[in-house]
Parts: C-alpha cells; structure tokens; sequence
C-alpha cells in the first residue's frame, strides 16, 4: 500500500508497471549510491546481505532498515518489517500468503524430481548454476511437490557439471539460466532452450523455459510462483 511513496527502485524491479516510472538507482549487487542519494529518500530498504550496503548508506545519514526475504518462511516477517516501517497493515498479506502456500501444498501428492537452472553459458549447457539446498527457489519448490536433486549441494546455488545432472535424472527441468533479464523473451528464445536440453537422448525430464520475474523474485507473488511450479512438476 505504500506504492504512491517509493522513490526509486532497482533495474530488476518490473512489477508493478509503475516501476518503469521510477528512478532506478542500480542493481541486486550494484548500488548507485549517488542515485539514491539523489531521490532524497525517508527510508531505505536493504535486502539483508555480505555486501556492506547498508553500512555505507548508514554512514551517508540515511534511515536504513534491512530485511530478510531469501526464503519463504522468512518472508512473512520481511513483509512486517516494512509495515511496521511505513506504518502499514501486513497481516491481511501475510495470511493471504500462508493461506495460499498451505494450500499449494495440500494439493500435491507424488512429489517430482526436479532442478532449477539459475545461470549457465548463453546458447550451450556449459557453466551450469542451480539452486541448491537452503535458498528460496528450493523451499518454493518442495511446496509445490518438487524434490530438488541438487538438495545436497554444499551451496545455496553451486555450480554444477552437465554428467551431474545425467546422474541425477531430474524429471522436471526449469531452466530460466541466460534470461536474467527478463523483459522481451521471446516464446522462440524459450524454445531455443527447450531444445538445448533434447539434443542430449539421456534427458528424459520435461523442460520449461522461463523468463518470468515472479517465480524467482520473493514477494507478494509467491503463492502464484508455487501454482506455477506445481503445474510444471505434475503437468
């Protein structure tokens, strides 16, 4: 409820549209401090990280406040933080968000395997990343009836070999991994990758490609993130 409020917002933020209105003021790891110094801001909000932003921004006389939303579990508080720091409501979300998550999990029966491709080389399966144990993707995931072959990673997202993926027959396979930038995807480009994956006859898993910015993005939309991966996973 505080959209009328924001003043600047990362490059990766597209949704609402009313972020293409706002000033951009750098990315996830690329922080224009200057830029956001330029927005004259009450308040910033810093997603919890190693990285020092908010130090730096504390130490330029700005009113930070960090929060954590690298999980699912995690993102009911992330939400009460910010009301509590706008001065806002957040149980009617936050109940609207559990409702929906418990309800996603109930549905499902069987459970799938499955991996989620977050980075690889443009055009080839060299350079493969996925998501590992203990990150948002694999808890979204396991609610939706997904279990995550690469759960026993010894990193959140590791980067792993195309004969590690053979060994671990994935039966589902979403592969979002050269389409960061998710404006303009083409339904051509998604096949593209599709195809990547049928070159090899010992895939046998069922490929999606996606470019949307809400099934990895934790937030309001996480409940329509877990229906869309259970649709994926039990077809």
């Amino acid at each position: 409820g505080a959209g009328d409020r924001v003043v600047g917002v990362t490059s990766f933020c597209h949704y609402p549209a009313e972020t293409a209105r706002i000033a951009k003021i750098g990315s996830y790891t690329q922080l224009n401090l200057e830029a956001i110094v330029a927005t004259r801001p009450d308040l910033v909000f810093v997603e919890k990280s190693p990285l020092g932003f908010t130090e730096r921004l504390r130490a330029m006389g700005l009113r930070v406040e960090e929060v954590n939303a690298q999980s699912a579990h995690a993102l009911p508080e992330a939400i009460r933080a910010i009301a509590r720091a706008t001065g806002l409501p957040s149980e009617p979300l936050v109940e609207k968000i559990q409702t929906g998550l418990e309800q996603v999990r109930r549905s499902v029966r069987a459970r799938k395997r499955v991996m989620f491709v977050v980075g690889r080389s443009p055009g080839s399966l060299d350079g493969l990343m996925v998501a590992g144990p203990q990150s948002y993707l694999d808890e979204i995931l396991s609610i939706a009836g997904g279990e995550n072959v690469f759960a026993s990673a010894k990193s959140s997202y590791p980067r792993v070999s195309l004969e590690e993926v053979f060994a671990r027959r994935p039966e589902v396979i979403i592969d979002m991994g050269e389409m960061a930038d998710t404006v303009g995807v083409t339904d051509e480009r998604k096949r593209a990758v599709v195809a990547l994956w049928k070159k090899h006859p010992v895939i046998k898993a069922r490929v999606f490609a996606v470019a949307e910015d809400y099934l990895v993005v934790p937030g309001p939309r996480v409940v329509e993130a877990a229906r869309a991966f259970a649709r994926m996973l039990h077809d």
